[in-house]
């Protein structure tokens, strides 16, 4: 990848994970640790790889996300915000009473967002429709979808893989989110999905592996998808949950945990840190 690309990119993704911190802290709720490990996909697919126009969010032709971890949505709600689809402004009401960012995604307020999301497993299958759609009306664009991987513990979720391999949508590409932790504790202890990269193989999808946080690596990933033809493709990502801030890194209590003032100032101040180090390059 081009270095300016890259950096660009990380510099973006560093904003998105402070758009997390403000919008929950704001909020006195809501869930960073697993918003945080997504920031570097967010920042790449609206970017670099999705073709979207702020100023025509309902635009007929363009790619579409679905938050299939619909808890997650301050990292969707920072990067649409970075993006112009809203005042940033307005990540600070959070989850406040009447304002437009509620606690999980809503298609028909929000601008930016192509579903409602938030009840797991449910993402996918959304996301599948619209691919097929696509396919069926003779459209070019593309489905994404981000998923958890305590999400893939849901049944609906193998039988939207089963889905999308039986009508052959490559056009579909689904993020798996691999942090290894989820609101009970570690998914291999829970309820373990292990081994995902198979699993997905045995339903009929082509499946690259990447480290979440390496864009080289989500480039090489999303350019690889768009030449598969006749299977959708699954990109298992190693992540680390509360990427980015180190008191919430690969702590299962920061999944659903809002930080308090001072925890809010020592996150604020790695990430500015971050950005601060990016632009000294």
């Amino acid at each position: 990848m081009d270095a300016n690309l890259k950096k660009d990119l990380q510099k973006t993704a560093c904003r998105i994970r402070m758009g997390v911190i403000e919008g929950t802290f704001n909020a006195k709720s809501g869930h960073p640790g697993g918003s945080l490990s997504i920031a570097e996909d967010l920042a790449y697919l609206y970017w670099k790889e999705m073709r979207v126009d702020p100023e025509n969010p309902q635009w007929e032709d363009r790619d579409r996300l679905v938050l299939s971890k619909g808890h997650c949505a301050p990292a969707l709600y920072a990067a649409l915000a970075e993006k112009g689809y809203f005042p940033a402004s307005e990540i600070k009401k959070l989850r406040h009473t009447g304002a437009l960012l509620q606690g999980h995604p809503d298609m028909k307020h929000i601008p930016g967002v192509d579903m409602t999301t938030g009840s797991l497993g449910q993402g996918i299958s959304a996301a599948c429709g619209m691919a097929l759609a696509a396919q069926i009306s003779g459209k070019d664009y593309r489905t994404y979808t981000i998923l958890g991987d305590g999400e893939i513990e849901e049944g609906q979720v193998w039988e939207a893989a089963m889905f999308a391999a039986h009508y052959k949508l490559d056009n579909l590409c689904a993020i798996v989110d691999n942090n290894g932790l989820q609101i009970d504790g570690p998914v291999a202890e829970v309820m373990s999905p292990y081994p995902i990269p198979e699993k997905f193989a045995a339903f009929g999808w082509h499946v690259i592996t990447v480290d979440a946080h390496d864009f080289d690596q989500l480039e090489a990933a999303f350019a690889e998808a768009r030449t598969v033809k006749g299977k959708p493709t699954a990109i298992i990502q190693k992540s680390v949950k509360g990427k980015g801030v180190s008191f919430m890194e690969n702590q299962v209590g920061w999944h659903g945990t809002a930080p308090n003032a001072e925890q809010y100032e020592t996150a604020m101040a790695e990430l500015k840190a971050q950005l601060d180090a990016l632009d000294a390059q």
